[in-house]
């Protein structure tokens, strides 16, 4: 399987429940899933290709037959890392329980050496009657996790189980066969990541190093921990975090304007960026000829961080010092003054900080025991800082 777990394929069958999971795919894609549809063909009669392909932002076939340059049905089970099939109706079922292949979807399924997790939603009478009952036990058999449909009222006027399963549901049994940890489910991770440019004139800026990998490895975690994610990027060349919502700014006051709008929504704000200290007290216009440029006079920027803190209510705020000396005691001394709960202090004096794929260093815990943080890559810090921002929040 591939590393983050994150490619699904969502099978799509011929059932009015069909329209469910367009919420389905939505919160997957919140927790941080990359999403292929492979719809039915009779499917299409409830929920359109159309509509699949705005939601995935995926191409959507349904035939072997389409893209065959592709050999799709082999391509999307090599990439995919579960499937799952929402609704499956009884026709659909018994397909899959005799090993046929007659449309992209069935064959995925006999090409894929995956997990499959496969949702049910009929009338009662069609999921109680025996041929679907031992098709469902041939599929369970077989190592496929078949949900039990739900008990409740149905598009036909009758009550009964066959009801398509609440979203949440599915994604408690995707976390069960996957084993991923959803510890993060319904909670709003805020997080600033690269470096904010302040210009001098229309071509030059006072910069710094920061690639942003920090906080975009953070945004990552959380998405695969089931959290909703707003990524606030300055001045990033990384591919986006897909399945974060990206806002790009470039100065500190574009990036306090958007981190003052959103903090009131967080559960969490990770301040990984790093921000620029001051900036030109003007900006001149076009380009400053050399001759003339002898000095710039500076002032001060917004403190980012205690500016949001001033307003923060149930939030965990996790923020981050780069020195070029270990100084545990500033370290404390910043925790405490910025109003933050958590602070990773990294040491940059050996140059294994800025655009590395690694990190060391201490986090800082208000209340608490700090931790020694070794060698490590920067995923990792990742998951060792929200473990401890949901241990504050709960």
């Amino acid at each position: 399987m591939q590393g983050f777990n994150r490619e699904v394929i969502l099978g799509v069958g011929g059932g009015i429940a069909a329209y469910k999971s367009c919420d389905l795919l939505r919160r997957l894609q919140d927790h941080g899933f990359a999403v292929t549809v492979v719809p039915t063909p009779s499917s299409l009669n409830f929920v359109g290709k159309a509509t699949w392909e705005a939601l995935s932002g995926r191409a959507v076939t349904t035939d072997v037959f389409e893209k065959v340059e592709e050999v799709r049905h082999i391509s999307l089970a090599k990439r995919a890392d579960f499937i799952i099939i929402a609704p499956a109706t009884a026709d659909l079922i018994a397909r899959i329980a005799a090993g046929r292949a007659d449309d992209l979807l069935t064959n995925v399924v006999l090409a894929a050496d995956l997990p499959i997790l496969v949702v049910p939603a009929m009338h009662p009478q069609m999921w109680n009657d025996p041929a679907t009952l031992a098709n469902v036990e041939t599929l369970r058999n077989r190592g496929l996790v078949v949900l039990e449909p739900e008990v409740g009222a149905l598009t036909s006027g009758d009550v009964g189980q066959g009801r398509f399963p609440e979203t949440a549901t599915i994604l408690a049994a995707l976390e069960e066969i996957s084993q991923s940890n959803f510890d993060l489910l319904g909670k709003k991770v805020l997080v600033t990541a690269g470096g904010t440019r302040e210009p001098i004139d229309s071509v030059r800026f006072i910069g710094n190093q920061s690639s942003g990998k920090q906080g975009y490895a953070v945004a990552r975690s959380a998405l695969r921990r089931g959290a909703s994610v707003t990524l606030i990027a300055a001045n990033t060349t990384l591919d986006e975090v897909e399945g974060a919502k990206t806002l790009r700014v470039e100065t500190a006051q574009e990036m306090l304007e958007i981190l003052s709008d959103e903090f009131p929504r967080c559960d969490i704000l990770v301040m990984a960026a790093a921000v620029a200290d001051a900036k030109p007290e003007s900006v001149k216009p076009g380009k400053i000829k050399k001759a003339d440029f002898s000095s710039i006079n500076l002032v001060e920027n917004p403190d980012l961080l205690q500016t949001v803190t001033a307003n923060k209510s149930h939030q965990i705020i996790v923020a981050f010092a780069a020195e070029s000396s270990h100084d545990s005691s500033s370290a404390e001394a910043k925790l405490l003054s910025k109003g933050a709960d958590i602070l990773y202090l990294n040491d940059i004096s050996h140059g294994d900080i800025f655009n590395s794929e690694t990190t060391y260093g201490e986090i800082f815990i208000k209340g608490g025991p700090s931790v020694k943080v070794a060698q490590t890559t920067k995923d990792t810090l990742a998951n060792q800082l929200l473990d401890q921002a949901l241990l504050k929040l709960s």
